[in-house]
């Protein structure tokens, strides 16, 4: 029986996502915005939901290992299989888009720059880091949909983020690695 679920679940899964890659499409074609920004906002929102459930009632259970593995492990297999599987079944592989290169993928490897220290220094992810983590993933899809409508308040806001938030984050990972450090000296 756990089989017929689980076949039910993969057939249901692939019906789903033809159906959010449609849907996805028409609506960036509809409001003129393009793909790419549609895949990083929506497509990216909903093919993530299941596995923010899971990390979300995994940690709600005290299981923090079953939340990070799975958050880790999906963000590799996403990198690694989906990408490169999705590379050799296009008929020409898969055109990176210029301003992934210029902006997304930076902020992509920023992220996993900024996750380091906290896994380093006491192996724990607080509240407030947690909080701030959200805050960025806000401030990203905020700054996605701005560049998209080519907003006013565009420029601003991208000098907020260089001029305050980047140099804010960089004080809190060093002021963390330093408290880190002074922690273990003592205790020695």
């Amino acid at each position: 029986m756990v089989v017929v679920f689980l076949i039910a679940g993969l057939i249901l899964l692939v019906i789903g996502a033809e159906i959010l890659v449609r849907g996805a499409s028409r609506l960036a074609y509809s409001l003129g915005i393009s793909p790419l920004v549609i895949g990083l906002t929506i497509v990216a929102f909903g093919t993530s939901a299941p596995e923010m459930a899971v990390s979300i009632v995994a940690s709600w259970a005290g299981q923090a290992d079953l939340a990070l593995g799975n958050v880790v492990g999906s963000n590799i297999f996403n990198l690694l299989a989906v990408l490169g599987l999705s590379s050799i079944v296009a008929p020409d592989g898969v055109q990176v888009a210029d301003a992934a290169l210029v902006f997304d993928i930076p902020v992509m490897v920023g992220v996993a720059l900024i996750c380091l220290p906290i896994f380093f220094t006491g192996y724990l992810i607080s509240r407030f880091s947690g909080a701030l983590f959200l805050f960025y993933y806000v401030a990203y899809t905020a700054y996605l949909l701005m560049a998209a409508q080519q907003h006013d308040s565009l420029q601003t806001f991208g000098r907020a983020m260089i001029w305050f938030v980047i140099p804010a984050t960089v004080i809190m990972l060093l002021t963390m690695a330093w408290r880190y450090q002074r922690g273990r000296k003592t205790a020695a």
